[in-house]
């Protein structure tokens, strides 16, 4: 007798992310309202683009919850060629802008959108499709692990060029994540990280702003007003929330201090407001979704529900342990969002439509006895 299939979504794994974008909508304020009065006379700025990027994401969560995931399936080859053409046309200045020295976004209208944030989505797509149809070939370099490099490196080559290696980094360590737990040999994923080895050095080493952050990461006192001053703004602010925190909006280190406080060091000022306490909180609730994903991937009914749930949540959870990594000084920075809580746009409505996915798998989920 078949087993009786769950016709409900994951609760646990929706009220977790509603907290997440809850608490980022109060954080994003919280550490962009002096920020934004000074830039634009405004301290609402940030957080009305904040709200709007919540609502468009929750309106995508709710149409890919209701969406068979096995659509996305027969349309995974179209969804990467689009994503590929979006990534060649941000080498494009007229529908492009350039921030800070890099070439990410794509214009339109008033609104920007970055096509790296869609990239990696869409890898994980297409690996999860190739590891259905290729199953039984995993033992064959040419046919099983191959393709899948080639199609990383189409990827991994105009992301780069952007420049926004923190993404190469997180769509490398997803896709070599997701073979390994499908069963590729050990050896072909060895070697690939050994060669993969000269391309982050040279990657490194060609800019000099990645150099200077590898230097600050070892010591970043060795050079306290630049280099590494976003890390040692950083400790500052965690070292004034002490246990229980400053109190909501309380926070020094964003009054100009923590630069990106809002964006890539959002976690600084949470742990300067809300303390140990408000920081092991988010962690928790990151741990959680983290857990769900992977039990919803387990209890998947089909190897494609399974693969593409497992490379959802390590696309989820590579990004926040590399954006807390930074924020804590355990790993170089990145300029890297924390998912749900960062202010950034694209970032949210790509974590939210793959949310909605895993909840549609959820939902189709066999009943484990």
């Amino acid at each position: 007798m078949a087993k009786p299939q769950v016709k409900h979504s994951d609760s646990l794994l929706g009220i977790t992310v509603a907290v997440l974008v809850l608490v980022g909508i109060v954080m994003v304020f919280s550490s962009s309202a002096v920020y934004a009065m000074e830039k634009f006379n405004d301290s609402y700025y940030f957080l009305k683009r904040q709200a709007v990027w919540c609502l468009l994401g929750t309106g995508a969560l709710f149409v890919t919850k209701n969406l068979d995931y096995h659509k996305l399936h027969h349309h995974t080859y179209l969804i990467m060629v689009t994503t590929f053409l979006l990534l060649l046309a941000v080498m494009f200045p007229e529908v492009s802008k350039e921030v800070g020295g890099a070439r990410r976004w794509l214009t339109l209208g008033g609104l920007s959108f970055q096509p790296s944030e869609l990239a990696k989505f869409a890898l994980v797509l297409y690996i999860a499709k190739s590891l259905v149809k290729r199953a039984d070939k995993l033992k064959d370099f040419a046919y099983g692990y191959l393709p899948n490099l080639i199609v990383l490196g189409l990827f991994f080559i105009p992301i780069l060029f952007q420049p926004d290696f923190g993404t190469t980094m997180i769509i490398c360590m997803v896709t070599f994540t997701m073979l390994f737990i499908a069963g590729l040999r050990k050896k072909f994923l060895f070697f690939s990280l050994l060669a993969l080895i000269p391309f982050i050095a040279l990657a490194v080493m060609s800019a000099e702003y990645r150099t200077r952050r590898i230097i600050a990461f070892l010591d970043p006192w060795q050079d306290p007003s630049n280099a590494g001053f976003q890390a040692i703004q950083s400790f500052y602010a965690f070292g004034r929330g002490g246990y229980w925190g400053t109190g909501l909006g309380a926070s020094h280190q964003k009054l100009f201090y923590l630069p990106e406080a809002h964006t890539d060091f959002i976690f600084s000022v949470i742990g300067e407001e809300l303390g140990f306490m408000g920081t092991t909180a988010i962690i928790l609730l990151f741990s959680i979704l983290i857990w769900r994903g992977f039990v919803t991937a387990y209890r998947a009914k089909d190897s494609f529900g399974t693969h593409l749930a497992t490379g959802l949540t390590l696309m989820i959870g590579f990004q926040a342990f590399i954006n807390l990594g930074v924020a804590v000084g355990i790993l170089p920075t990145k300029g890297l969002t924390l998912p749900f809580i960062s202010m950034g746009g694209s970032s949210m409505l790509i974590t939210m439509i793959s949310v909605g996915v895993l909840l549609n798998i959820s939902e189709q989920t066999v009943k484990q006895s």
